[in-house]
């Protein structure tokens, strides 16, 4: 099969297009067909070396751990999946992904996609659509007619929690850049701010949750705008904890789980018309080092998707 392999770790033109041996299932897992995979800054992070302390790497190893594709062979003790199923997953980024033309993933790690979408606005959902969820309700508690702040807004993880928090009735602030602002008001965030124009410190308090994805000084700005009581949940390092508690602010990093009964949901919402992925550009998978570099700047609106099959 073909697939992109690194050898090394390094920058992009460490990626190789090349031939690579097609994986077996074991009796746990499903051999994906791929028809699309997510490209999202833990890819390129692990290509780069910068998560090596959370994701031990084995070369060569085959980056991607958003799919979305069709069930090619189940192993021989599953019983809920079969060959010709559509399906969608975020694989284990401990062991080689989905920039490949298949990909095994444990069984217990996949869901039938959704039916109203393609398979590229499918392979956008797992891993930022988890992290969203999991950010707003898991860590976040967010109820409805709270006030939440989420920081990038307009990218990967962003645009699904602006949805995810409109859906569950919270009043929702963003933040973007100005090219962005009409954006992230249609995806349903009831005030945006441009970061570049704007100190949000300066229009916002009393929040009850802030989502932070960038971390440094936006995160020690962020507590100016905590009411006591209120969190901070981030993707990154969290820089701030003493201050925090001097304010009586939780503040707590994680990494998202993937956890089937979650993207489950996230399924119903996207085939309900509730929540749309958003989709910066499709790419050809032999394009993938130029993905990755577009990632790694930053600026996307949405995903970047890589068409495999």
């Amino acid at each position: 099969m073909k697939a992109i392999q690194i050898h090394e770790f390094g920058g992009p033109e460490v990626l190789k297009y090349e031939d690579a041996p097609k994986p077996t299932p074991a009796e746990d897992e499903v051999l994906i067909k791929v028809f699309a995979s997510g490209v999202n800054p833990i890819d390129w992070k692990i290509r780069a070396g910068h998560a090596t302390g959370k994701f031990p790497v084995q070369f060569p190893l085959i980056p991607g751990w958003d799919v979305s594709g069709e069930i090619e062979e189940v192993g021989g003790s599953i019983k809920n999946f079969r060959k010709g199923d559509e399906v969608y997953s975020r694989p284990d980024p401990s062991k080689n992904g989905s920039y490949a033309e298949y990909v095994v993933v444990k069984a217990n790690l996949v869901n039938l996609k959704p039916k109203s979408i393609s398979h590229e606005k499918a392979a956008a959902v797992p891993l930022a659509g988890l992290t969203a969820w999991q950010a707003l309700f898991d860590y976040g508690r967010l109820m409805k007619d709270q006030k939440v702040l989420i920081h990038a807004a307009s990218g990967g993880v962003g645009t699904f929690a602006v949805q995810f928090a409109k859906w569950k009735g919270a009043y929702v602030i963003g933040t973007t850049s100005g090219k962005n602002i009409d954006f992230v008001e249609d995806l349903g965030a009831d005030v945006v701010i441009d970061y570049k124009k704007e100190k949000f410190e300066d229009i916002l308090k009393d929040i009850d949750l802030v989502i932070d994805l960038i971390g440094g000084d936006t995160q020690k700005r962020s507590l100016k705008v905590l009411k006591s009581g209120g969190r901070l949940i981030t993707t990154v390092q969290p820089e701030n904890e003493e201050a925090a508690k001097e304010k009586n602010i939780h503040i707590e990093s994680f990494l998202a789980k993937s956890i089937p009964e979650k993207l489950e949901q996230i399924k119903q919402l996207i085939d309900s018309g509730k929540v749309k992925p958003v989709i910066a550009v499709i790419m050809p998978l032999k394009d993938a080092a130029k993905a990755q570099q577009l990632s790694e700047e930053g600026h996307t609106r949405g995903k970047i998707v890589l068409q495999v099959a």
